[in-house]
């Protein structure tokens, strides 16, 4: 009979490392249903979802590190992912009959309440949301950030959006991302710290979870990356008012959220929830930003109103929170973002930039009333006066 033991198989699987997370996957409370028969070794790798990125790598050395123990002749490594789903499912009482019962509504697994701040080392932390897709949110979260780093801000940028990961391109980083001091390395370009799922599931991936893991992978971008110390942690949040949303609200205190809307009346339908919805969770609203406001020719310098006008200061007036500024709608915005050169990069004397960065200095404003005690730092950073 081998003298193998859970102990040898443990320690060797402890030099194996999960590059999500920068732990060994032991450490990781990955491996599960560990057996040994004689000298024959199994156990379960489990994966937070299913596009986990690295599967496979991680399978091969962790079968790898188990065959080189002294009297070991066969390992088996299977995998499965962890479905919060499954686990009510499962757990749910019988109805009549002993039938199980299914999981309505009202049995879906609620996130649990607050009960820290996973990230923090950043001072504020501002959402960018917008109520339905399309508005151009994305394309506001980049630039403001960009702009609050260029006025001497540390700047992260978070890219919530799970499904729909614009940060990468807009940026023009197409990079994957490392491991720092044992977490994950956001990625730097324009003096922004960043990380998106778009880092780790490149091309054409479609990006297949239930609600609970995009839950999890938003704590994961908050607590499990080296953002260092930072003034703004930025977070581009996906459309709508859905699981990371709550997550996020429940996971650290916001300094307050920014609605992206344009100016039709179907957006600021949309918006007005997402008003709303912050309100419902007790985070502030810093504001609401007009997107694609009007459309000035550039060969007669003819304004249009292509959406129509003033939706998104009537908003604010309704719901009596600051209207912090109209974006022009711009050819070179567009160019910009999908060549990875922001346009408060590409152009920053434009007209679009000039609006960004007044948006900026009034984003700090907002903040700095929220903590007064920090303003000092950042008034001398915008040199507000």
């Amino acid at each position: 009979m081998s003298d193998i033991t859970e102990n040898d198989v443990l320690k060797a699987l402890g030099n194996v490392q999960d590059p999500m997370s920068g732990k060994d996957l032991v450490a990781s409370n990955m491996v599960k249903d560990l057996q040994i028969d004689d000298s024959n070794v199994s156990f379960i790798i489990e994966f937070n979802n299913a596009t986990y990125p690295n599967k496979d790598k991680i399978q091969e050395q962790a079968k790898a590190a188990v065959s080189e123990l002294s009297g070991v002749a066969n390992v088996t490594v299977n995998s499965r992912v962890n479905d919060p789903l499954k686990v009510v499912s499962s757990q749910s009482s019988k109805g009549q009959a002993g039938r199980p019962q299914q999981p309505g509504p009202q049995q879906r697994p609620q996130m649990p309440p607050q009960q820290q701040n996973l990230a923090p080392n950043a001072k504020y932390i501002v959402a960018i949301a917008s109520g339905k897709g399309g508005v151009g949110k994305t394309t506001v979260a980049v630039n403001l950030a960009i702009a609050l780093a260029q006025n001497g801000a540390k700047v992260g940028l978070m890219d919530a959006d799970i499904y729909g990961p614009n940060v990468p391109m807009m940026m023009g980083v197409h990079d994957k991302l490392g491991t720092r001091n044992n977490k994950i390395a956001p990625l730097s370009r324009y003096g922004v710290e960043m990380v998106s799922i778009g880092f780790i599931s490149q091309g054409d991936t479609a990006i297949i979870w239930r609600g609970p893991l995009v839950g999890r992978m938003v704590q994961q971008f908050l607590q499990d990356v080296d953002w260092g110390e930072l003034d703004y942690l930025v977070i581009d949040l996906p459309p709508g008012t859905g699981d990371a949303q709550l997550t996020l609200t429940q996971a650290v205190p916001l300094t307050g959220a920014i609605v992206v809307s344009t100016p039709q009346d179907v957006a600021l339908t949309d918006a007005k929830k997402g008003v709303n919805m912050f309100r419902k969770v007790e985070v502030p609203v810093l504001g609401i930003v007009e997107n694609m406001s009007y459309f000035v020719c550039p060969h007669c310098n003819e304004r249009t109103e292509i959406f129509n006008h003033g939706g998104g200061k009537k908003a604010s007036k309704k719901f009596n929170v600051p209207f912090l500024g109209e974006i022009p709608l711009d050819i070179t915005v567009r160019v910009g973002g999908d060549e990875g050169k922001p346009i408060v990069i590409s152009d920053p004397d434009s007209p679009v930039s000039q609006a960004f960065k007044k948006i900026a200095e009034s984003i700090n404003q907002q903040v700095t009333k929220e903590k007064d005690e920090d303003s000092g730092v950042l008034k001398r950073v915008f040199k507000i006066s």
